[in-house]
């Protein structure tokens, strides 16, 4: 049987005539091509369905997966990425990168020099889509100034979750875009995008439960030479009632390990000195893949006090697994993970980032509010006290962690006295970073289907400001209590304010500015002679903070230096600590 599934990616078809003469003219095509390129296609296709067929089957429903004959491919049409949301949407561009790479595309860091311009959606809010539609309206425009102009079209791809919500809506839309393709279909790209070049719109938005793009390796896309971001799952199971995630992304799936092992090491050889592990729920991972399952530990459980709504995975190999195979790599490679959900934390990853030195002790742990009622209506699984009761007991295994958060300004039937216990949540942690958004109800959530969005627009925005601003008195106490401590800072460049300054970020994330130096020694060396150099970026420097803002510290370069050195160093000085008489001790009580 010939597959049909390329007719699903298409505008819907209304008869089955009209099915029929797309088979055909698909067939004719191919057989085109096995001419024009007799030495590539030496294969037959197979008979397609009569017409028959059609009469008596109606629409056709989709198979395994899309064959297309490739003959053809980018040879050097020129693209370019623009990539809007989270830090999962610069991986996912990454993986179109290297499909469309192997194509014969060229990526162009300009519009003006594009023939395609490919946009990596994000909707997991209101005002993120509204970006979207208003880049939409912009290429609408340009493109109708080209028409009349007698240019090139400049063709238009929409990519990502935001092309899974609303592909119905984005194709009503005439001539607004060209391909539609969500997230887990862009394997699917050269065939669309060809499509595209023949003068048809194409879309795929089917979701997968097993695609994780494994056998891909991302082709770096950002500008740091220092920093990369790795996907190391897809998808999510939680179901929390505001996200949208789960029904744009798909049900939870994990990488193999050995894909993600082979593509940190892959980016250490290209010289990235700090690899930050991406998913939706990291700590939830379990590569269940048939190498794993026979080395794997049990799981964990839920800590106590959580609640989920979905039955815990069984075998497979667990986050805490990969985080230690990851951090064994390189000790002198920074790792870094978002984003954990609470609920998933035993005790086995915290004493990991306790004793790994090149585990950053920084955590994304996302509260989303402060009151136990919301945090219900949310579907988090926990209460305000369990949450705390996690945050105290990761600070008795690793005191200086950092923590940062994700918080929801006027949820639905969020009151005042809710708000307010979200306000002492942000004070009795005290965040190092907190990302905080005024609540925007997306279509299809259990949030849309079950509750009333009864906050005020005027309410949710002053919540909001009051969020973000009690965050930040927070954190300008927490970031000037280290003035005249020293942190070990990976360079990334010039500060964006001042090419005579550098710019990186300490191990809690915190971004460190100090001044350039011609020259100063390597820290730690055990030679006689001492060495001096100018610090670079992919350089580990030892500096010692200044001055401090609420984003901000301001240092001065003590030494070059290494993750290993600086935590020996730290070591030594702690037992130096130990045997010193106890003359006054300052000890941080959480409050009740």
């Amino acid at each position: 049987m010939y597959n049909l599934k390329e007719c699903h990616h298409l505008r819907p078809l209304r008869t089955a005539k009209q099915l029929f003469e797309l088979m055909r003219r698909k067939q004719a095509t191919a057989s085109a091509c096995a001419k024009e390129h007799s030495g590539a296609v030496t294969h037959r296709l197979p008979d397609g369905p009569d017409f028959q067929y059609f009469l008596s089957h109606g629409r056709l429903a989709p198979t395994a997966g899309p064959v297309a004959a490739h003959c053809s491919s980018g040879h050097g049409i020129r693209v370019f990425f623009e990539i809007h949301g989270c830090q999962m949407n610069t991986s996912d561009a990454e993986v179109v990168w290297s499909v469309l790479q192997k194509e014969g595309y060229i990526k162009v860091d300009k519009i003006s020099l594009a023939s395609i311009v490919l946009i990596m959606t994000c909707a997991i809010r209101e005002s993120a889509e509204h970006k979207i539609w208003e880049r939409l309206d912009y290429f609408k425009q340009r493109r109708r100034k080209e028409a009349s102009a007698n240019n090139e079209r400049l063709k238009v791809g929409l990519l990502g979750c935001m092309a899974e919500r609303l592909k119905d809506k984005i194709l009503d839309k005439e001539k607004m875009v060209d391909v539609i393709a969500g997230p887990d279909s862009y394997r699917d790209l050269p065939r669309l995008l060809r499509q595209v070049e023949s003068g048809q719109a194409a879309v795929n938005t089917l979701l997968s439960k097993e695609e994780t793009y494994a056998d891909i390796v991302p082709v770096h896309l950002t500008n740091s030479p220092t920093t990369a971001f790795v996907s190391i799952q897809r998808g999510c199971d939680n179901f929390c009632s505001f996200c949208i995630v789960p029904f744009v992304r798909g049900k939870e799936r994990s990488r193999p390990v050995g894909s993600i092992l082979n593509e940190v090491k892959a980016l250490r050889d290209q010289g990235i000195r700090e690899v930050t592990l991406l998913g939706q729920n990291v700590n939830s991972y379990c590569d269940a893949t048939e190498r794993s399952i026979s080395t794997c530990h049990p799981p964990s459980g839920l800590i106590s006090g959580f609640r989920t709504l979905y039955k815990p995975k069984v075998g497979g190999l667990r986050f805490v697994e990969l985080l230690e195979q990851v951090s064994n790599i390189d000790p002198e490679l920074r790792i870094r993970f978002q984003s954990p959900h609470p609920k998933d934390f035993p005790d086995e990853v915290i004493q990991l980032m306790r004793d790994r030195p090149n585990i950053c002790k920084q955590l994304h742990l996302p509260a989303q509010s402060g009151s136990s009622q919301v945090l219900k209506a949310m579907r988090r699984g926990y209460t305000r006290q369990v949450y705390l009761d996690l945050v105290h007991r990761i600070r008795s295994i690793i005191p200086p962690i950092a923590f940062t958060s994700d918080f929801i300004a006027g949820f639905c039937g969020e009151t005042e006295e809710a708000h307010k216990e979200t306000l002492t949540l942000l004070k009795e942690v005290g965040y190092a970073f907190v990302y905080a958004y005024p609540y925007s109800m997306r279509p299809g959530t259990s949030a849309d289907k079950r509750l009333e969005d009864n906050v005020s627009p005027a309410d949710k925005n002053r919540r909001f400001k009051e969020v973000t601003s009690t965050f930040r008195d927070v954190a300008l106490k927490l970031n000037q209590k280290q003035i005249g401590s020293r942190h070990l800072v990976l360079v990334e460049g010039d500060s964006k304010r001042s090419s005579s300054q550098l710019q990186g970020r300490a191990d809690s994330g915190t971004k460190v500015i100090f001044p350039k130096v011609a020259g100063i020694s390597r820290g730690g060396s055990s030679n006689s002679k001492v060495e001096y150099a100018a610090p670079q970026p992919g350089d580990y420097v030892e500096v010692l903070v200044q001055e401090a803002s609420s984003q901000t510290l301001y240092a001065d370069a003590v030494c070059l230096s290494s993750i290993q050195d600086f935590a020996a160093r730290d070591r030594q000085t702690a037992r130096r600590e130990r045997d010193l008489p106890v003359v006054e001790t300052h000890t941080a009580v959480p409050s009740n």
